[in-house]
């Protein structure tokens, strides 16, 4: 049985720093894109569809925008408003499903009421199906068959890899069970031959459980949620979670689901929020995007 390392008072988790991990990931797809291009003569195309005038997503989608010019890609983006039918979605999404300039689809959520999340997503072509949330998609990685992964997840299996290599045998606990985050790790984990234990809402001990686990994950949406004393010293955590909150002073700041103060103390490893998973979402949305059109234009995705 493997033991606890021993900390000293003074300890300080390691940062995982996302935001210069995705700036070379984003580096090296620009540099991908321009040998694709070179081969084959087609600029890979995103097209981003946003429903509605949520500030928040506006502000979202237009980053995307903007790295996806960066990526030396095309955007291509849809600002619907808030009265757009149904039909008229599902409408836009069969042209774009047709048009061989665009080889990634993303629709911005949470859409407006009225709209059926799932019957949209699942309108788009699997092949273009670079958010990764449809069901051909998701029952595809469930089989540990080639698809498009989640961003989310894709960015965090990412950062794990590059700090810890090989994780066979390793036990990771998943705290969150969505469809968006906390599923799809749960399976790359597995295929990367960890020890995968979910938590959730109905989980009667989410402590006990999370201080067992060599590599913590936690997606809740529920700051603070994860104490100090949640954390196996020298775990790698992984903070998936981000909340504005208003302080005392009037002012506001951006924190994550685990209580970063206390577990930095305890932690080997720890990404930041802001600065550790957010970044690498959009990094991993240009990948998904590059391999949809390596798929559509070769037959291979990579």
């Amino acid at each position: 049985m493997s033991t606890s390392p021993t900390l000293s008072p003074d300890h300080q988790a390691s940062l995982i720093d996302g935001k210069a991990f995705a700036a070379n990931l984003r580096n090296q797809i620009r540099d991908d894109v321009r040998t694709f291009h070179d081969a084959h003569g087609v600029t890979p195309g995103l097209a981003v569809i946003l429903v509605g005038n949520d500030p928040a997503s506006e502000v979202y989608v237009r980053n995307k925008a903007i790295q996806t010019h960066h990526a030396g890609m095309r955007s291509f983006m849809h600002m619907l408003p808030e009265t757009t039918t149904e039909e008229e979605l599902l409408a836009l999404i069969e042209r774009l499903n047709k048009d061989s300039e665009i080889h990634g689809i993303l629709v911005q959520l949470p859409l407006p009421n009225g709209l059926d999340a799932r019957r949209v997503t699942n309108a788009i072509r699997p092949e273009k199906d670079v958010d990764g949330l449809g069901e051909i998609n998701a029952g595809r990685l469930s089989i540990g068959l080639p698809s498009l992964i989640p961003c989310t997840p894709l960015g965090c299996l990412l950062l794990l890899k590059d700090q810890l290599g090989d994780m066979r045998g390793k036990h990771a606990v998943v705290i969150g069970c969505s469809n968006l985050v906390g599923k799809p790790l749960s399976l790359l984990l597995l295929a990367e031959g960890c020890t995968v234990s979910i938590a959730h809402i109905h989980t009667q001990d989410t402590a006990a459980l999370a201080r067992q686990a060599d590599i913590l994950v936690v997606a809740t949406g529920c700051s603070g949620l994860v104490r100090g004393d949640w954390i196996k010293p020298g775990a790698t955590v992984i903070d998936v979670g981000i909340t504005r909150i208003t302080l005392d002073n009037g002012k506001t700041r951006l924190v994550g689901d685990v209580a970063f103060d206390e577990a930095v103390k305890v932690a080997g490893r720890i990404t930041p929020v802001p600065g550790g998973v957010g970044p690498m979402t959009i990094a991993c949305l240009l990948k998904n995007t590059l391999s949809a059109a390596k798929l559509l234009v070769t037959g291979k995705a990579e």
